[in-house]
């Protein structure tokens, strides 16, 4: 039997701009997605603390050490500048394989930096 997991978190990152008039996404800097084990056309699920929102989308990777957590896109009228978003990903298993799978936690500062994974 296959099952749905978590696989990937980003906790409470914030929103650092959005870009209404670009092709519809996500922008991670790459060091939050490396920490996230999160890939470049992954799909996400994106949950609004501030106003909740919850969108999916795929995630494009941002400039290494910049912080950006961008929505794009039609995506950009679901959060304002300054918000607070979850970003989760999921994978596909066994459910033998799931009972054992821990996933990729990433709980970032107030500045989108890495403070502990």
């Amino acid at each position: 039997m296959l099952i749905e997991v978590l696989k990937s978190k980003i906790h409470r990152a914030k929103i650092t701009q959005t870009e209404l008039d670009y092709v519809g996404s996500i922008t991670i800097d790459e060091n939050l997605m490396d920490a996230a084990n999160m890939i470049e056309g992954e799909k996400v699920l994106i949950v609004n603390n501030n106003n909740g929102e919850r969108l999916e989308t795929y995630v494009i990777a941002g400039e290494r050490g910049s912080g950006m957590v961008c929505l794009n896109g039609a995506a950009a009228r679901k959060a304002a500048k300054g918000d607070i978003v979850i970003v989760l990903s999921f994978a596909t298993m066994e459910f033998e394989a799931a009972k054992k799978f821990t996933p990729f936690l990433v709980f970032p500062d107030r500045n989108n930096k890495i403070i502990c994974d």
